[in-house]
């Protein structure tokens, strides 16, 4: 079945000469290293494409090549610019198991080509790839390169999608890292990935907000019956002179507490709502927990919006997770 969809996404990529790129609002390394990736194959099949996010690129991915790429736009273009004679582009969306989680408006009367690796994917788009076994959409942009035959991975595609792996594999450790992850990730090294100073860019560069912001987080740290969880408040955060960005990353040391099950990390939003993540290391299908409460992910690494106050978001999660248990 996978060759097949490949193979047609490849004939859709023949039949227009112009196509848009984006992921999910708040994108991570797979989203960004995936869409930069997916520019260049079609660069090398001779078609354009505009790269457009909802949000900021964390700091820690803007060293990727290609990245002045990107713009950042609430909502797409009613016509195409410089192209108003022409049918509007299709837009491929990538690591969306929904059109909502783009955060773009504009979506309407345009062809949606859908490549995703979530298992709560769904079928929305005119054309949908959906592969839950892939460790990152970068491995299924890897496999699309693969079967271009006019398509070479170049030392730049090779270092988006090693870092789009790398990180949306929790660094190698999810449940889904299997030797095929490995063999992928040895195939861009040699084709011009430096494992060492993608490591460093993503996980040696922090800004000391971050780091401020890590310390109230792990002082409201709760633990009980193998869940781990914690929250960082607005206050929190202007007191840490931290924002959205600078909460990547909190929920690994949660995890990472020996006999710990799951943890969930809840960050308050401006408009009062809590930004949940939640985190498995394998026993706990956190998808389905995310699923329960409005949001989607992966078996062990999933999310979604609460409503507040905190003591309700709390429950509500906490409550999903021991039913898992």
């Amino acid at each position: 079945m996978d060759e097949a969809q490949i193979a047609a996404l490849l004939e859709c990529f023949q039949q227009h000469p112009h196509f848009i790129v984006t992921s999910h609002a708040r994108p991570d390394g797979d989203a960004v290293g995936s869409v930069l990736a997916l520019a260049e194959l079609l660069r090398q099949l001779g078609r354009t494409t505009d790269l457009i996010l909802a949000d900021p690129i964390p700091a820690i991915y803007r060293t990727l090549p290609g990245i002045e790429r990107i713009r950042r736009a609430a909502a797409l273009d009613p016509v195409d610019p410089a192209r108003s004679d022409a049918p509007l582009a299709p837009v491929l969306i990538l690591e969306c198991d929904c059109i909502e989680r783009t955060g773009l408006k504009g979506l309407e009367n345009r062809l949606l080509v859908n490549i995703d690796h979530h298992a709560s994917g769904r079928s929305y788009a005119a054309l949908n790839w959906i592969d839950p076994e892939a460790c990152a959409v970068a491995a299924m942009i890897y496999r699309l390169a693969v079967a271009a035959p006019e398509v070479h991975i170049t030392p730049s595609m090779a270092t988006c999608l090693y870092t789009a792996i790398l990180s949306d594999t929790g660094t190698f450790t999810y449940p889904g890292t299997t030797s095929e992850t490995f063999a992928l990730a040895h195939d861009l090294t040699l084709k011009g990935a430096n494992p060492a100073l993608i490591a460093r860019n993503i996980y040696f560069s922090n800004p000391l907000s971050k780091t401020r912001l890590l310390g109230a987080a792990l002082a409201n740290l709760q633990y009980s019956d193998s869940l781990a969880w914690t929250w960082v408040t607005s206050q929190d955060l202007a007191l840490s002179s931290a924002d959205a960005e600078d909460c990547e990353g909190v929920i690994n040391h949660l995890i990472a507490i020996d006999g710990a099950e799951a943890a969930a990390f809840l960050r308050e939003t401006p408009n009062g709502q809590f930004r949940l993540s939640i985190r498995s290391k394998g026993r706990i299908n956190v998808a389905s927990v995310a699923e329960a409460l409005g949001g989607g992910g992966h078996r062990s690494a999933s999310g979604c919006t609460l409503d507040g106050p905190l003591t309700h978001a709390v429950e509500c999660v906490l409550t999903q997770l021991r039913i898992q248990l």
